[in-house]
């Protein structure tokens, strides 16, 4: 880059001789031919023998050199002149600065700065360095870090700039830096909130202890009360002190059964604590970073009473588990929570955890319709019986079933109850044994319309029939619920009166008649 050197005014010059013609200080020393300088003293004072023999152009090719923008303001704040020492800035507009107010090409947080730099570069006072964002033709924000010296006694000013551009990007990937470990920080501290909550939430006694010293690091509340100390007090306590002397052995050979193994879990043992409690014991083992750890979880064995009431309720879900009918049970959305094996085999599934969690519609016949029937009708009479319709397998299978459903709004979980069952076999032996008596009647009818009705009108009689009888079902099917027996139908509403109106079904709103 060629710098320009023509236009770099005298009084610089004069300015610098003036510094070398001054006498030196008190206070200044001589070690050698190394000079101390006090820190009091002007820094320019020092270098007044070395600058003596430099001319005018030998001062600007030395500010040139040493500053990547050079610029000479006069006493107005206009700039006069611009060197450009670095090819970086070839790209910046700097041409379109000469003859504008220095404040006017920077941005406007800066221009407070500029001002500053220009009227200390006046005073006798020690060179300040100012952060610049210097405004480019394109837009462009450039930061420069900038410095001033007066030239001369008419006012002029020169500013000495260094680019910060490498600096400021290393300065924003910096903060980057800094906000990337502030979200993992924050993340952190909520995994470790949920952690905290849930391990003193749990009702069971839980013991975490390091593997190596068998010592005890976490201890829930739970686990205060079963020993019957404060969980802070067990922290940094060898775990075997918890627990009798007599099962020392056992849970000895427990945890080192798991240190070889590849097992993860140990099987339950009974043992005794300290204060004279019986608890069954299971032992897990994990890592954390290079850390092995061990989860003893503890519970209490159920007292004769306890497993007496508990009896019923086991036997109760060894029938459901058994039933050949299909028990499904759902959240208020249609979410399976629950299915015994006969829906499972119903929906040609391996195992019942292959539903849950999945919605109940994506096996039901209609599907968008037959579930929304379902719970529109559950939330008017808190049950429905029989309701016909399909179960569609996995595999394209189809099954003609009833269900019957019961709401349980009262529970700590609002879930809804389904009863589905397989009504193939009696359907095929209904069909076999006797014919809808309706349709063949109107059967009959249309037979004996051959020969004195034209075919048309035949035809014409015989959609208003289906017709009719669709309608009829549909409302069956929906427990005379307009609204759904429409959405069944893919009807409005409006249609559906004018069809009911036309055919004579039941009542219907005198104003959707039309």
């Amino acid at each position: 880059m060629r710098v320009r050197r023509s236009n770099w005014p005298n009084p610089l010059h004069l300015h610098l001789r003036r510094s070398h013609e001054r006498q030196s200080k008190p206070g200044e020393s001589r070690l050698g031919s190394t000079r101390v300088i006090p820190q009091t003293v002007n820094r320019a004072a020092h270098l007044k023998h070395s600058f003596a023999g430099f001319g005018p152009a030998d001062t600007a090719s030395l500010i040139a050199a040493a500053a990547d923008v050079a610029l000479l303001v006069d006493s107005q704040g206009v700039i006069r002149d611009v060197s450009i020492g670095s090819r970086e800035f070839a790209g910046l507009a700097h041409a379109n600065w000469i003859g504008r107010r220095w404040a006017e090409t920077v941005t406007i947080e800066s221009r407070v700065k500029v001002e500053a730099l220009l009227k200390g570069a006046s005073g006798n006072v020690e060179p300040q360095w100012r952060h610049i964002n210097q405004a480019s033709g394109e837009g462009i924000e450039v930061p420069i870090l900038y410095s001033t010296i007066q030239a001369g006694s008419n006012g002029q000013v020169v500013a000495i700039g260094r680019d910060l551009r490498q600096f400021a990007a290393v300065q924003q990937r910096l903060v980057a830096a800094q906000q990337s470990m502030q979200r993992d920080y924050v993340r952190l501290r909520q995994t470790e909130t949920r952690y905290r909550m849930l391990f003193d939430s749990i009702s069971e006694p839980v013991l975490i202890v390091d593997a190596g010293s068998l010592k005890v690091i976490e201890a829930n509340p739970a686990s205060g009360q079963l020993f019957a100390e404060p969980p802070k007090r067990m922290l940094g306590r060898v775990v075997s002190d918890c627990f009798d002397p007599s099962a020392n052995t056992e849970l000895l050979a427990t945890f080192d059964a798991l240190k070889g193994a590849k097992q993860s879990q140990s099987a339950p043992i009974t043992v005794t604590t300290a204060n004279q409690r019986s608890v069954e014991l299971t032992v897990s083992a994990f890592r954390v970073d290079n850390d092995s750890l061990l989860l003893i979880n503890m519970a209490l064995p159920l007292s004769a009473t306890a497993a007496a009431n508990d009896a019923p309720r086991q036997s109760l879900m060894a029938a459901i588990e058994r039933a050949p009918d299909g028990l499904v049970i759902t959240d208020t959305s249609g979410t399976v929570l629950y299915a015994n094996p006969s829906f499972a085999e119903m929906a040609q599934f391996d195992t019942t955890d292959q539903v849950v969690g999945e919605s109940l519609d994506r096996w039901l016949g209609r599907s968008g319709v037959d579930l929304g029937v379902l719970m529109a009708n559950l939330r008017q009479n808190d049950a429905v019986r029989l309701f016909p319709t399909v179960i569609r397998g996995r595999f394209g299978s189809e099954t003609s079933v009833e269900i019957s459903a019961a709401s349980v709004p009262n529970g700590k979980q609002s879930c809804l109850g389904f009863t589905i069952r397989d009504v193939g076999r009696r359907l095929q032996t209904e069909s076999r044994g006797s014919d809808n008596p309706g349709l063949s009647r109107a059967v009959a009818q249309l037979a004996e319309l051959v020969g004195r009705v034209p075919l048309k009108d035949i035809v014409g009689q015989t959609t208003d029939l289906i017709e009719q009888m669709c309608i009829e079902a549909a409302l069956q099917l929906t427990r005379d619920n307009r609204a759904a027996a429409a959405e069944m139908l893919g009807l409005s509403r409006q249609s559906l009166y004018v069809k009911l109106r036309r055919y004579g079904l039941g009542e219907y709103p005198a104003e959707n008649a039309h």
